[in-house]
């Protein structure tokens, strides 16, 4: 029996491939690419540009930026030398900040840092004057040919939200753009295309990252017509809007008017235990003359405790916490929100006039601030 068992071992050892610790199917093991990147302490200054690289490599890689603010001119190489070029926009924050390229190669994955300074003379120069106790963290004057990459375009078709007309797009429409930067100017320019539908601007700055409570102020000429609706305003990063949603999630109006109703601006809060849907939002409006001849600055001061916005340093609203999610969800990184709609369920309750287009809302900066 144990001879017998023994040769019946043995045959099924050699039916299932006999006793080899390897499996023809077994994968091979990805090896290691060695990388490296020249220059070792790459670094620019805080107007950005186009910074050369030299990636040496015994294989094939890839690589990605991990930052929003610096894209590269290829997604990889192969063994040898390559050259690539990383584009870097503006700093115009008030500290040094790191781009990240993540190079893969095999088993290999690291990630590569260039560091931008910031532009010290402007933020030290007193030329803009902080509110007491605060200190400038962001601001874009709108200086530069196009605007930078803190802020990000939203494209949308009519109908989006609040039956608005507009249809909201990046670059240029027959001949004309949406949002352009010209003198020092932002202009969001609401007009018809060829087509005969209605194009606007829509963007946001530092969609991803946001701020968490500080002193925000733009200053805003706002735009003529009836059917306009011009917003300054805040939305709460990486909303979970399945679970959480709107109003629930909270919005901050610092500034909105419609042209049927020139040059009364309001402020309004939005929560789940105020909105305006159920008629108990926070809100209130002012007389701003000029608002639509001139430039004139609207801005919050948030804190954990309390919000309060101004229109020309008049205290326009006022509202404090009471410490409940419901009634206060404002207490987590917002982005800050430029728009121009035309019509809609507030814009275009008096009716609208095709006749007004085009027309355009200009902003001369925007400015945050946060604690010392």
């Amino acid at each position: 029996m144990k001879a017998m068992n023994l040769t019946l071992l043995v045959l099924t050892l050699l039916a299932f491939g006999g006793c080899s610790d390897k499996d023809d199917d077994t994968p091979v093991p990805e090896k290691r690419v060695n990388i490296s990147v020249a220059p070792e302490n790459a670094t620019i200054d805080f107007e950005g540009g186009v910074l050369e690289l030299t990636v040496n490599a015994d294989g094939d890689w890839s690589v990605t930026s991990k930052s929003d603010f610096c894209t590269v001119d290829r997604k990889g190489g192969i063994k040898g030398e390559t050259k690539i070029k990383a584009t870097i926009s503006k700093n115009t924050s008030a500290d040094k900040r790191t781009a990240i390229l993540n190079f893969l190669g095999g088993k290999t994955s690291f990630d590569f840092q260039i560091v931008q300074g910031y532009d010290e003379a402007s933020f030290n120069s007193g030329e803009i004057t902080a509110p007491e106790g605060y200190k400038l963290v962001w601001h874009d004057e709108f200086d530069s040919e196009s605007l930078s990459n803190d802020w990000t375009y939203e494209v949308q078709n009519s109908g989006w939200v609040n039956n608005e007309l507009q249809n909201y797009r990046k670059g240029e429409i027959d001949g004309k753009n949406t949002v352009e930067t010209n003198n020092g100017i932002l202009n969001i320019n609401c007009f018809k295309g060829n087509d005969g539908k209605v194009y606007s601007g829509r963007i946001y700055a530092h969609v991803n990252e946001g701020w968490q409570y500080g002193y925000i102020e733009a200053s805003i000429k706002l735009p003529k017509g009836k059917g306009t609706w011009p917003a300054f305003w805040m939305m709460p990063v990486n909303v979970d809007w399945a679970n959480e949603g709107w109003p629930k999630c909270g919005e901050i109006d610092i500034m909105e008017e419609v042209g049927a109703n020139p040059n009364y601006v309001s402020s309004s809060l939005h929560a789940e235990g105020h909105v305006h849907t159920l008629g108990n939002q926070v809100t209130h409006e002012m007389l701003c003359n000029g608002a639509e001849d001139g430039f004139h600055t609207y801005a919050i001061e948030w804190t954990k405790e309390k919000i309060t916005t101004y229109v020309d340093g008049k205290v326009q609203l006022s509202y404090s916490s009471d410490g409940t999610v419901k009634n206060y969800p404002y207490d987590k990184p917002y982005y800050i929100i430029l728009n121009l709609a035309w019509g809609g369920d507030w814009g275009g309750y008096k009716g609208i006039n095709d006749n007004d287009l085009p027309t355009t809302m200009q902003v001369d900066y925007v400015r945050v601030f946060q604690k010392k």
